[in-house]
C-alpha cells in the first residue's frame, strides 16, 4: 500500500521556519546578552599609601582613599587595589607590582594611576625621579602597557598635604610632579582626574584646624591605637579618605565617558 504523506499548507511550512529562525534569534541573544551581563568591570589602583589599603585591626583609623572606593561601585563592578605604602612610579615596575597588575587586565577594565608623594624621595635612589625624565617617561609607560591590553587608564595627580603655614596658607609640597601628569594627559589624550586641585580645595574648605579631622591627629591618649598620640598631615583618616573618593568619583563622572554606568 502507498504511503500515507500528510501534507500542509505551503503557507504554514513557511510560518512554521519563520518562527523556528526567531527562536534560534531569540536564544542567541538573550545568550550574548546574558555573557555581557555577567561580565565584571575591573577597576586597578596603583599609586602609594594614601590610596593603599591599610589594616583594620586593633582600631587603627587611617584609610586609603581607594580603601574606600568599593563604597562608590555599583553592580559586578570589582575594585582591586594594588596601591602600596611608599612606593613610587619606578619601585612600583621595579618591584614586579606593575607586572603582576599588567598579567591580569582585560579589555575594558581601568586602571587609575597615581605616584609623586615618593618619587619625591631624593635621597632614596630606588624611589626617586626626575619628573620631567624618569617620571614623565614611567607614566607613558603605564599608559601604552594599559592601553595595549584593551584597558582603559586614568592619571590623578597627587592629593595635597595638610601643609599649612602660620599665616593659614596652604602650601605645595609637591612641585612640577602634578604638572607633569597634567602634560601627559594632554599629550596622550588620557583622562584626567587632578586630585591636587580637588582636595587643595577641600583643605582650604575645611580650614587649618578642622581639616586635622580628614587626617591622623590625636592627643596622647585619645585612641588606644595612637596611645603617644599621632600629627599625620599625609595620610588620611576614615572620613579623610572617604571625602577624597567621593571627590574623585563625582570627577570620574564628569571627565570619563562610560564609567558613569558603573559607579554611584
Amino acid at each position: 500500500m502507498p504511503t500515507l504523506v500528510k501534507k500542509y499548507p505551503a503557507w504554514l511550512k513557511k510560518e512554521s521556519i519563520s518562527i523556528f529562525s526567531f527562536l534560534c534569534l531569540f536564544l542567541a541573544m538573550a545568550r550574548e546578552t546574558g555573557e555581557k551581563q555577567e561580565k565584571t568591570v575591573t577597576i586597578f589602583t596603583i599609586g602609594d599609601s594614601t590610596m593603599a589599603d591599610k589594616p583594620t585591626e586593633g582600631g587603627n583609623p587611617e584609610r586609603g582613599w581607594c580603601q574606600l572606593l568599593p563604597e562608590f561601585v555599583r553592580g559586578t563592578v570589582r575594585v582591586e587595589n594594588h596601591a602600596v605604602n611608599g612606593r613610587s612610579s619606578r619601585s612600583f615596575i621595579a618591584e614586579g607590582r606593575w607586572k603582576v597588575v599588567l598579567s591580569q587586565l582585560s579589555e575594558g577594565d581601568y586602571v587609575f594611576i597615581q605616584f609623586g608623594h615618593n618619587d619625591q624621595k631624593v635621597k632614596d635612589s630606588s624611589r626617586y625621579t626626575n619628573p620631567y625624565t624618569g617620571y614623565r617617561q614611567n607614566l607613558e609607560r603605564y599608559v601604552k602597557e594599559t592601553r595595549k591590553k584593551g584597558a582603559i587608564p586614568i592619571l590623578f595627580t597627587s592629593v595635597v598635604r595638610r601643609n599649612f603655614n602660620s599665616y593659614g596658607t596652604l602650601v605645595d609640597t609637591h612641585g612640577d610632579y602634578p604638572l607633569v601628569v597634567r602634560m601627559v594627559a594632554e599629550a596622550m589624550k588620557v583622562p584626567l582626574v587632578d586630585l591636587q586641585r580637588l582636595t587643595e580645595n577641600l583643605e582650604m574648605a575645611y580650614g587649618p584646624e578642622r581639616s586635622k579631622k580628614l587626617h591622623l591627629w590625636y592627643a596622647p591618649g585619645e585612641i588606644p591605637f595612637y596611645q603617644e598620640g599621632k600629627e599625620d598631615n599625609t595620610h588620611y583618616s576614615v572620613k579623610g579618605a572617604r571625602e577624597v573618593a567621593g571627590l574623585a568619583v563625582k570627577e570620574l563622572k564628569k571627565t570619563v565617558s562610560g564609567i558613569g554606568s558603573y559607579l554611584k
